[in-house]
């Protein structure tokens, strides 16, 4: 099978795992069920603009989370209720440690449940998402890019490249329309759902994963 073509490769090359998280490591999209508890039904006019292209995903997470007026608490425990793991998650960690693959999270989802779930179950892993500060007027949510500056679009994509630049070939596990710039960057992609039907059709070479047991074998040739 052909991959993704990477420039420039050197001897003792690195590899890194830039997984995203709802609809990835997640069964389902957790932020999309907070909206459809806690938000107006006008959200949902927001996603399909979202999903036509007519506004970006920093922009439709900034005007859909700021109708969700909940304390943090409420939300903490919707996560605890419906967080569901996808399958194979904990061997495809076991996996990157035996093979010395970095592995990171890079998402469009918001940094309080992220971190929830993976504190509750014990895991350090290095997280970039949308950082939330709850208020009267809802959540206000901010995505910080490598500089550190606040970032409108292209997240994912920024941190793609910050590791790329570090030596980096990269491993892209996602599931959403917001993954196909860093993917396009990737030395190998594990797509499902939007990513892809949306990527395939943009001729990204995907391979397609119901679990993280498929991601795991799928990099079986992979060598450090």
């Amino acid at each position: 099978m052909a991959f993704n073509k990477f420039p420039h490769w050197r001897f003792n090359i690195k590899t890194l795992i830039q997984c995203d998280f709802d609809g990835t490591i997640t069964v389902d999209d957790i932020s999309y069920g907070m909206l459809d508890e806690y938000a107006d039904k006008s959200w949902r006019l927001w996603a399909d603009k979202y999903h036509r292209g007519e506004i970006n995903v920093g922009e439709f997470n900034a005007r859909v989370f700021s109708l969700v007026k909940e304390d943090r608490e409420t939300l903490v425990a919707y996560t605890r209720r419906h967080a569901q793991l996808r399958p194979g998650f904990p061997q495809l960690l076991d996996f990157c440690k035996q093979k010395d693959i970095k592995f990171v999270v890079v998402r469009n989802g918001l940094d309080f449940y992220i971190e929830l779930v993976l504190g509750d179950l014990g895991l350090k892993i290095k997280t970039y998402a949308g950082q939330t500060e709850f208020g009267r007027d809802g959540i206000i949510v901010r995505y910080i890019g490598p500089d550190g500056k606040e970032m409108k679009a292209g997240f994912k994509e920024a941190y793609t490249r910050l590791y790329i630049s570090r030596g980096y070939r990269i491993i892209y596990v996602g599931n959403g329309i917001s993954d196909i710039p860093a993917a396009k960057l990737s030395y190998r992609v594990f797509a499902r759902e939007d990513l892809l039907e949306r990527g395939t059709a943009a001729k990204l070479k995907c391979i397609p994963f119901d679990d993280m047991n498929d991601v795991i074998k799928g990099l079986s040739d992979i060598n450090q």
